[in-house]
């Protein structure tokens, strides 16, 4: 990997830094009174989605556009009625952030979206989930074509091509804007009057529909559907565009038709356990995966632990197909938060202790099962075993609710560079070794096919879901990280 390539990527997290990030989180709704209380309501549900900035855009009549942009959590910035006064309307558009391009660790406000643009037909607004492979080269082509650029984030170059189309009206334009752009994408955009979504042909990442009163809402998930007490109509289909109005809502598919490929990961981590994928709820999905990985990986133990809060509904699924005994044997500090910031040296040098305690009475002398989601960089995994083992445990067994993580995602997640990610560099038994600990396995990846509804697997000719982290197969090569070094796998691996 070139030291070019190595710049792209994010540094390494002081603090959890051995969990794959979210990618970010979209909403949007029209027909109702006071669009942005609602969008902030939907946003907070998003908000495991990002938590890095939020920001909220609506209209009114005559006000016109408002935007609100602001860094923290929902629940510190979108609540009191002084700030959701200064973006009135009957629709609007929120996005909540993690920084998976653009300047990581360092996110400026102007990279907070949703982001703005004025056409000459009128304004428009977009927030964006996922993340554009080919970024770099458009940016580059629209600099020199004269276009100046706010932000450091990917969504931005949307903005730019829209303001470049000859399209008649903002949907049109929006289309010939996507056409050009590679990688992932679940788009929520708003003109004056209308709600616009879209997803990528291959369906990379989530974006459902939903009703409320005369109005629509689009969101991430069905858990902010439901959060608005919104009624759950549909799942955008990969490759649509709906555009809702006060007219209704209407569809169609301006991209060349694809077989779907959603990110595997969001039923393993990303998304809620309440949501619903694909007809499928999250949470019995996570215990099917509990399910599959204890008939795969059985082992003789006294009892089941999850590692909070991510492992709890495989280890229940563990538990139950293998008939030992479930216990929470390490309690999460729920009042730490996912944006503690470690005020000295000493502190962080604390670690995983500051978000997990074990406990102590009921896992000594225990043999325990400890189920997580997944194995990133491996830290975490480690000072967890040494708590458990400090605290009288008898034997320490991962199991772990994913494959190895080997590959980094390129489309709206943030990973460590490839030789950060411990499976990419040690045999399962490596890693055994190197997290110390007495066992530890993965769920295969037709283990987790099956899990998700794919009762004979993974088919390795036409795979259902984009499961590139696990396997190095990327279904959209990532060409910005190519034309700078990054090696992708070969036929023969």
């Amino acid at each position: 990997m070139t030291n070019a390539l190595r710049a792209q990527m994010p540094p390494a997290h002081p603090f959890d830094d051995d969990k794959l990030k979210e990618e970010c989180g979209v909403f949007g709704v029209v027909g109702v009174d006071n669009a942005a209380s609602v969008v902030a309501l939907g946003l907070h549900a998003l908000q495991h989605r990002g938590q890095e900035a939020g920001g909220i855009v609506t209209h009114s009549f005559p006000q016109g556009f408002s935007s609100a942009r602001r860094f923290g959590l929902v629940r510190d910035n979108f609540t009191d009625e002084s700030t959701l006064a200064t973006v009135p309307g009957p629709i609007g558009i929120g996005h909540v952030r993690y920084s998976t391009s653009g300047s990581k660790g360092a996110t400026q406000i102007r990279d907070v979206q949703p982001f703005f643009g004025e056409f000459s037909m009128g304004g428009a607004a977009i927030a964006h989930n996922g993340n554009i492979t080919n970024a770099l080269q458009l940016r580059k082509e629209l600099v020199e074509r004269g276009s100046i650029f706010q932000s450091s984030s990917d969504s931005e170059c949307i903005i730019h091509l829209m303001a470049r189309s000859m399209g008649q009206n903002i949907p049109d334009r929006m289309e010939e804007a996507l056409r050009k752009v590679e990688g992932a994408f679940s788009v929520v955009a708003m003109t004056r009057t209308k709600l616009i979504g879209c997803r990528d042909p291959l369906g990379v990442r989530p974006l459902v529909l939903g009703q409320l009163g005369d109005g629509w809402v689009l969101a991430s998930e069905t858990c902010a559907l439901d959060i608005i007490n919104a009624t759950f109509i549909r799942e955008i289909e990969p490759g649509e565009m709906v555009v809702a109005s006060a007219k209704g809502v209407e569809s169609h598919f301006p991209f060349r038709r694809a077989k779907s490929r959603f990110c595997i990961f969001e039923h393993v981590y990303f998304s809620r356990p309440d949501s619903i994928l694909g007809g499928r709820s999250v949470y019995e999905t996570r215990e099917n995966i509990g399910r599959e990985l204890a008939k795969e990986n059985p082992v003789d133990a006294d009892l089941v632990c999850p590692v909070p809060d991510s492992g709890t509904p495989a280890a229940i699924g563990f538990s139950l197909e293998s008939g030992i005994p479930y216990a929470m044997g390490i309690i999460r500090n729920q009042y730490m938060g996912r944006t503690f910031i470690e005020p000295s040296e000493s502190i962080r040098n604390m670690g995983v202790r500051l978000k997990l305690n074990v406990n102590r009475a009921l896992v000594k002398n225990k043999r325990i099962i400890l189920v997580d989601d997944s194995v990133v960089r491996g830290t975490t995994s480690r000072k967890i075993k040494e708590m458990i083992l400090e605290a009288g445990a008898a034997e320490v067994h991962f199991r772990i609710a994913s494959p190895p993580t080997a590959w980094p995602c390129f489309y709206g997640v943030d990973t460590p560079q490839r030789e950060k990610l411990l499976a990419a560099t040690m045999s399962e038994e490596e890693m055994r070794d190197h997290l110390g600990v007495d066992s530890l396995k993965f769920i295969s990846l037709d283990g987790l096919y099956r899990a998700v509804g794919e009762a004979k697997g993974r088919d390795k000719n036409a795979p259902k879901y984009c499961d590139a982290c696990f396997s190095g197969e990327y279904p959209v090569k990532p060409a910005d990280m190519l034309d700078q070094g990054f090696e992708m796998k070969t036929a023969a691996e």
